[in-house]
């Protein structure tokens, strides 16, 4: 399919766009961020940060917005949810499901809502949502959702709150070959406080293509769990921008399970001194599943922490990526960071492509990074296998155990800890070669 092949479904696609009434400022900036798509197109190998990731599952078809909206049920749902959360929202092919959500009542200074929802009545909420690189940076498919974007959810915390309990976002995808364009936002103000766990699921052939847009304010903090596990056949596109304020705490943790072709992208950027940020996760690959994490972490402000570490498994001819960069600019001094990539394959013909960087413009910092791929401890087998455990299932123990570590950086949660284990669990059922 040629280029603009590639691009010319999506374009017909806004055009038919309806007329939906919303303020000016928005239709210009979607319009914009459209013209920015056409002119990018699809990326290419040739660019370095998709080098090692095949987008030939989303370059043999279109994948246009839904028409209408699949019918779900709640027995659809009723697997993937976490039994602790206490505020959900359920989003079905992009569109915000109320009959199957459970926003709860709220505390006073709390808003969660869907994005449309957010849009209709309080529009002010969403103008920091499309950002100026959305019409002119180098990201097409950040510049494609700002353009076709339907709905989402926003939670936004005003200054001080302490959101005690879970909020759950389950997006759900049923709509074959076509596509879900989520655009979320985060908002903490300074002090606040939330935890939220995000799950993508699905059956069929589809795409799911997710923004969200986080701003964590000076003192606040955000726990931000995302499981991934979309059906075997759809595509997950991820891209989370991430700004910290002065003192500001986020922690990020992917566990990533399915999927033909999935991505996460996290762009984090210090905006003030003295933040941390923890970004964890796992990912496990077989059969043909491609799988990347990518990310971005820009110290822009002095005495910040950073401390990274994920973990990939690749069975049969699975094929995993991370991609993982810490650029520390000149005045960012006293930084503290440190980023490892652990990788495990489990096939001949499994591959996984890991490269963590640095790029450090200042004098006074303590970075590190590494990366290791390997296959599972000889020694380790043969000493469960001598107790007369079988060999398949003693694989299965030590790739459940090699997920549980870092699974287990969750601290002070020991039901989402049991919640992430559970689908680790599960996804080992399918057999490990």
């Amino acid at each position: 399919m040629s280029a603009l092949a590639e691009i010319q479904p999506y374009v017909e696609a806004f055009k038919a766009r309806p007329n939906a009434a919303e303020p000016a400022w928005l239709k210009q900036r979607r319009e914009s961020a459209m013209q920015r798509f056409a002119e990018l197109g699809f990326p290419t190998r040739k660019q370095e940060a998709w080098r090692f990731t095949d987008l030939q599952p989303l370059q043999r078809a279109a994948f246009p917005p839904p028409s209408s909206v699949s019918r779900v049920a709640a027995a659809d749902v009723a697997p993937w949810l976490y039994g602790a959360a206490a505020h959900r929202i359920v989003l079905v092919d992009g569109v915000f499901a109320p009959e199957l959500s459970a926003i709860g009542a709220l505390p006073k200074g709390v808003w969660l809502a869907a994005t449309a929802e957010t849009l209709r009545t309080r529009p002010e909420l969403l103008d920091a949502v499309l950002r100026e690189t959305d019409a002119l940076g180098a990201q097409p498919f950040i510049a494609l959702n700002a353009a076709l974007f339907a709905d989402g959810f926003v939670l936004a915390l005003e200054p001080s709150v302490v959101l005690g309990g879970t909020v759950e976002i389950v997006h759900l995808g049923r709509a074959a070959k076509r596509s879900s364009q989520l655009r979320n936002l985060i908002a903490l103000a300074a002090g606040s406080r939330a935890t939220l766990i995000e799950t993508y699921v699905g059956e069929g052939d589809y795409w799911t293509n997710a923004v969200g847009v986080i701003a964590v304010g000076a003192g606040a903090a955000l726990r931000h769990v995302r499981l991934q596990n979309e059906s075997a056949t759809a595509i997950h596109l991820g891209h989370q921008r991430v700004e910290l304020d002065r003192d500001a705490r986020y922690e990020n943790f992917t566990l990533s399970l399915g999927g033909r072709l999935a991505r996460t992208d996290i762009h984090l950027k210090f905006d003030g001194e003295g933040a941390a940020c923890g970004l964890f996760g796992a990912t496990l690959l077989r059969g043909e599943q491609e799988g990347t994490i990518a990310t971005v972490v820009d110290h822009a402000a002095p005495r910040c922490v950073t401390r990274e570490y994920y973990k990939s498994v690749a069975a049969d001819r699975a094929h995993g990526v991370f991609l993982g960069t810490i650029g520390v600019r000149p005045h960012a001094q006293k930084t503290d960071a440190n980023q490892l990539s652990k990788n495990l394959l489990l096939g001949a013909r499994a591959a996984i492509d890991a490269k963590p960087e640095l790029e450090i413009l200042a004098d006074d910092v303590k970075c590190s990074h590494g990366a290791t791929v390997g296959d599972l401890d000889e020694t380790a087998l043969f000493y469960l296998e001598s107790r007369g455990i079988p060999a398949a299932e003693a694989r299965r123990m030590l790739v459940e155990a090699f997920a549980a570590e870092v699974i287990e950086r969750i601290e002070d949660d020991a039901a989402m800890r049991a919640h992430l284990g559970h689908h680790v669990a599960r996804w080992l059922a399918g057999g490990v070669a």
